[in-house]
């Protein structure tokens, strides 16, 4: 009986150690937060209006130096890097009577910088697309009484832009810098503030929305 005692407390013994050396037991790490997709709040100085087929909004993109004077798009309270997305096209003036001449041939190259409202360049934006004939505007745009009740001034060519945005940023700004075109009677390029170069559309973000902060712990009474 007194070795059965012995063996007794030996194994208690052996027990206590064995739990007064097990590591303590960390906390759970709440899982991340999922990505959210959606249309941002943004600021258009200059909408071109809204196609006619698609009822997709379009917003022309001015030349300047003035990040405020773009197209500023805001970004919610969010964790880690942002992903913009957007439609890049270039503006063509359609001419029925061009195009029935064989005339309407149109070259155009647009550049549009993505900048920090600080004037930081974050990435720069390239679309570039011929224009022969009137299949190849991308769509009409609603809102004059010209023929059919549309504007001259159409999208043509896209080029689908993807920025990564740094966790810092919580606005950023579209801004022309220049265009060319080339014609059958020549060539151009402008860049001065303040005109028309390109047009956007379908702009959309991907971001993780920042966590909730912790709610103040309460005093003791």
């Amino acid at each position: 009986m007194r070795f059965i005692a012995v063996l007794m407390l030996a194994c208690v013994a052996a027990s206590a150690g064995a739990q007064t050396h097990r590591p303590p037991r960390k906390p759970a790490t709440p899982p991340p937060v999922a990505p959210k997709t959606e249309a941002p709040e943004m600021k258009c100085p200059t909408p071109l209006g809204v196609g006619v087929a698609t009822k997709q909004p379009f917003c022309d993109v001015m030349t300047g130096r003035d990040p405020a004077e773009g197209i500023v798009i805001k970004i919610p309270p969010h964790k880690g890097p942002v992903t913009l997305t957007f439609d890049l096209h270039n503006r063509h003036t359609y001419s029925e009577e061009q195009t029935k001449a064989n005339r309407a041939y149109a070259r155009y190259t647009a550049t549009i910088g993505v900048l920090t409202l600080d004037n930081t360049l974050i990435s720069r934006a390239v679309v570039q697309s011929e224009f022969r004939r009137a299949s190849d505007l991308i769509d009409c745009i609603g809102g004059e009484a010209g023929p059919g009740g549309v504007k001259a001034v159409a999208p043509t060519g896209t080029e689908p832009i993807m920025v990564s945005i740094p966790e810092e940023e919580d606005s950023v700004s579209l801004l022309g810098e220049k265009l060319t075109v080339d014609r059958i009677d020549g060539s151009a390029t402008y860049a001065s503030p303040g005109r028309p170069i390109a047009v956007v559309s379908n702009v959309m973000i991907e971001y993780r929305p920042a966590p909730s902060p912790k709610p103040p712990r309460k005093k003791g009474g």
